[in-house]
């Protein structure tokens, strides 16, 4: 007979028990729920509601069921629908009706929304701290390749020559706020909702603030109905872990045309790359392309959580059992992604003298062009024009802005005298632009100084 069977005469259909039960994946709380389920023994053991001993008998019992589950000597059953009755039948078989005395004062409405807040704070733990070991990667490439020049894109057209430090510190600050924003999520993910019963508390005189700070929380939930119908810290951190993956897959594309003969600017690791079955010649960025084919599953579990919960009265329905799944596979997904990609981007090549090639070309100077021309006394809109002439007559005759002779530049402006040659290399072009936040070697050096005193502050229990 189901726990909750007193009011029924006929037993549950056994395809209904298959199709109810969430034990095949929410079983992965197992810690979770006994850790919450022994805090909230102590309180009632403390405030009187049941007795010491029982509540130390429970405890106990408690501790010798976590270790029975992690040793392998536990399977759970099917017909006990989820992990939170799997446990409670268990600890019932071992100590009677002392172990039926547990539940006294709690709804497995609240039970679940404490495990899953649990569950997901270990989980966002987790990931920070891989985001963590990723910015000290970015870091450490970013140190190496100070002075590697490369071309800067827009509409993946050639724009302006940056560094492929400046490059790579993009992506830092990405993570970064990545990083912040799992934080905050932790923040609203770390208030404690047992005590908000079924939806409207309970008329024993629990001690919610006890429990609270037993389990770790900062706080207590105010309101019992917003505690047990609401989903919205695990649609954040669903949210999280989209941009997270949507960061991972901009970085992936990069990398993917980057290793193609077309660019050639880096070559994947034979550890992080895969062959051809029929051509012997391809070696191709495998890895990269599942990264940016499982951002879309992510995004798939945030589009599941929202349309599940849109339209739900309050307070608890049964369709907030489909949260888990959701969740889960999406924290499962990014933990996959995010060492593979670490360790993909740690070990591939550079290839230096390409990335400064490829900056040669595409007139990425055109706009130090047009400064020099501005520093002379030319306004801006009419340099504009001066150099996209020259562009123009570049490209007529087969020629770069820096091999164009002085003759070719006085008869574009008066203005062009010898030193315009020095203004628009490429090295200078860099150096020149050194404003904080811009691809000099010193603002980027003060970048990755500021970055590496982020991750030393950050913690995300804080």
């Amino acid at each position: 007979m189901k726990l909750w069977g007193g009011r029924f005469q006929k037993a549950t259909d056994r395809a209904v028990d298959d199709f109810n039960s969430s034990i095949r994946f929410d079983q992965r709380m197992y810690r979770h729920d006994i850790q919450g389920s022994i805090a909230h023994a102590d309180m009632l053991g403390k405030c009187n509601i049941i007795t010491q001993q029982e509540s130390e008998l429970i405890k106990k019992t408690l501790a010798e069921i976590l270790e029975d589950i992690e040793n392998g000597k536990i399977t759970f059953e099917v017909d006990a629908e989820d992990i939170h009755m799997n446990i409670e039948k268990i600890l019932i078989s071992r100590i009677g009706d002392v172990g039926k005395k547990l539940h006294t004062g709690r709804s497995r409405n609240d039970q679940v929304a404490l495990d899953i807040r649990m569950y997901l704070r270990d989980e966002v733990a987790q990931i920070a701290s891989m985001l963590v070991e990723l910015e000290q990667t970015v870091i450490y490439l970013s140190e190496k390749h100070l002075d590697t020049i490369m071309p800067g894109y827009t509409h993946l057209q050639k724009a302006q020559p940056i560094t492929f430090a400046h490059h790579m510190m993009a992506y830092f600050q990405m993570f970064r706020r990545d990083l912040e924003r799992l934080k905050d999520c932790y923040s609203r993910m770390n208030i404690m909702p047992l005590g908000s019963g079924a939806l409207a508390g309970t008329t024993y005189p629990l001690d919610r603030y006890y429990v609270a700070k037993q389990l770790g929380f900062k706080d207590i939930t105010q309101n019992s109905l917003d505690a047990v119908s609401d989903r919205d810290f695990i649609i954040e951190l669903a949210s999280c872990l989209s941009i997270l993956m949507m960061h991972l897959s901009r970085f992936c594309e990069e990398l993917i045309l980057w290793s193609s003969h077309e660019f050639s600017f880096v070559e994947m690791d034979d550890a992080y790359s895969t062959g051809s079955s029929i051509m012997p010649q391809k070696k191709n960025p495998d890895v990269a392309e599942l990264i940016r084919g499982k951002t879309g599953r992510v995004y798939g579990s945030l589009i599941t959580l929202l349309t599940m919960m849109k339209s739900l009265p309050l307070a608890y329905n049964k369709d907030m059992q489909e949260d888990k799944e959701a969740i889960f596979d999406a924290l499962d997904t990014v933990k996959m992604c995010l060492p593979v990609f670490n360790n993909m981007i740690k070990t591939m090549k550079v290839n230096v003298k390409n990335m400064y090639t490829g900056a040669q070309g595409g007139f990425t100077n055109a706009t130090d062009v047009a400064d020099y021309l501005v520093k002379k006394g030319l306004p801006f809109r009419k340099a504009h024009e001066v150099v996209g002439k020259m562009v123009l007559y570049c490209i007529e005759k087969g020629k770069s802005l820096d091999t164009l002779t002085m003759e070719e530049y006085k008869a574009c402006s008066d203005l062009f005298d010898e030193d315009v040659y020095r203004a628009i290399s490429l090295e200078q072009c860099v150096q020149g632009r050194n404003l904080p936040g811009g691809p000099a070697k010193e603002a980027v050096l003060d970048s990755i100084e500021k970055g590496k005193k982020f991750i030393e502050k950050y913690k995300i229990d804080e």
